[in-house]
């Protein structure tokens, strides 16, 4: 998930014309002018975002939608062994139908599987099955995690891979019904690193001092990220014909030159932007607009954001910050102001619009069909 933060916009334009509808919105009038003109800017271009968590019907967050004229791809993920019921796959994908429901189809299903039984007898079969049923449903796509890699593991100990045997024939399936993959696999390479080489600046610094059970710097009886991510590149080399979204810039966040390596190696792979461009803009801006320019066709607009409010108070802050992050976001991809976030002063990739339109709609609405009706 996501902790998205204010921004101090410097350079800025006055005087933006603004869109009426937006304007007309009462959600609207909690922004100051040019972040409500970055988001009607946003809006006309149709934006959907690849990778939230809405697991509540939440008629704030449905006016949203409709304001910034957005989708989303509503993730279900099977984070523990023993998830309680509440929490379970069924419980999550039947409240991810109700949001896609009351979006009017706004919100796409991507559904998930329990790794965690690899082992039991027809495994495979009854995955499937499960899959098979929310696919008909509506489902759009099939998540798996980090645990993969991370957690999950053999009576010995050892830890199971994404490309372990016993979840090919569940890919084989995906693709077969046409539905892509999102994989979460590994994590940020802070994850193997010590407390002080992040620094409390660091953007996952939090993360994993509240997340210990993720932190894996010193442990020796884990595996690298390299093998990680070997792994993921077994699964996408063993499954051509599966469509692959590596989640938060396919945990290869440092350097795009990685991302750009796995692109040009594996034709079905590509990534979302998820909680990972403050990443992007920690690296030389030319490069990474060359890079973005380059393979304008494999990357998707993301957040990561998640809404599950406690209390009405709660949910407005929750949809006012997270509005942030979409205008944030389109500083970021689309003009060439200069802004700070999170400690780092940017200039934006001012990207050609043709490329900006294929990050924020066109990629997704090829790579997830039946996300736009």
């Amino acid at each position: 998930m996501i902790a998205i933060s204010f921004l101090v916009i410097t350079g800025v334009t006055a005087g933006v014309i603004l869109s009426n509808h937006l304007l007309a919105s009462p959600a609207a009038q909690e922004v100051d002018p040019q972040e409500a003109a970055d988001l009607a800017a946003l809006a006309r271009i149709g934006p959907i975002d690849t990778h939230a968590h809405v697991f509540v019907d939440s008629p704030a967050y449905y006016r949203m939608m409709k304001d910034l004229n957005l989708h989303i791809v509503d993730i279900c993920v099977y984070s523990r062994k023993n998830e309680p019921p509440a929490r379970s796959q069924a419980a999550q994908f039947r409240e991810a139908m109700s949001v896609h429901r009351g979006s009017h189809g706004r919100a796409g299903v991507c559904t998930t599987f329990n790794p965690y039984t690899f082992e039991d007898k027809n495994f495979d079969q009854n995955t499937i099955n499960i899959l098979n049923s929310n696919f008909r449903a509506g489902a759009i796509a099939v998540k798996i995690w980090k645990n993969m890699g991370m957690d999950v593991r053999f009576p010995s100990g050892k830890y199971v891979m994404p490309d372990n045997p016993a979840f090919e024939p569940i890919y084989k399936d995906i693709a077969a019904h046409n539905k892509t993959l999102i994989a979460h696999l590994a994590e940020p390479d802070t994850c193997w690193e010590s407390f002080a080489q992040m620094g409390p600046a660091n953007p996952d610094y939090d993360y994993y001092k509240q997340n210990p059970q993720w932190h894996f710097y010193g442990r020796k009886d884990v595996p690298s990220k390299a093998e990680i991510l070997r792994a993921r590149d077994h699964l996408l080399e063993m499954n051509p014909h599966l469509r692959v979204v590596g989640a938060h810039l396919g945990s290869m966040e440092t350097n795009v030159d990685d991302i750009a390596k796995r692109f040009d190696r594996y034709p079905n792979f590509n990534v979302d932007t998820a909680a990972r461009i403050r990443y992007l803009m920690a690296q030389p801006r030319a490069k990474v607009r060359a890079f973005l320019i380059r393979y304008q066709d494999r990357i998707c607009y993301g957040t990561d954001g998640e809404l599950n409010p406690r209390n009405e108070k709660e949910e407005n802050q929750v949809l006012k910050e997270w509005k942030y992050q979409y205008a944030m976001s389109w500083k970021y991809f689309a003009t060439g102001e200069t802004f700070e976030y999170e400690g780092l002063k940017v200039q934006g990739l001012k990207l050609p619009r043709s490329v900006v339109s294929k990050i924020y709609h066109g990629n997704a609405a090829r790579l997830f069909p039946g996300l736009i009706q």
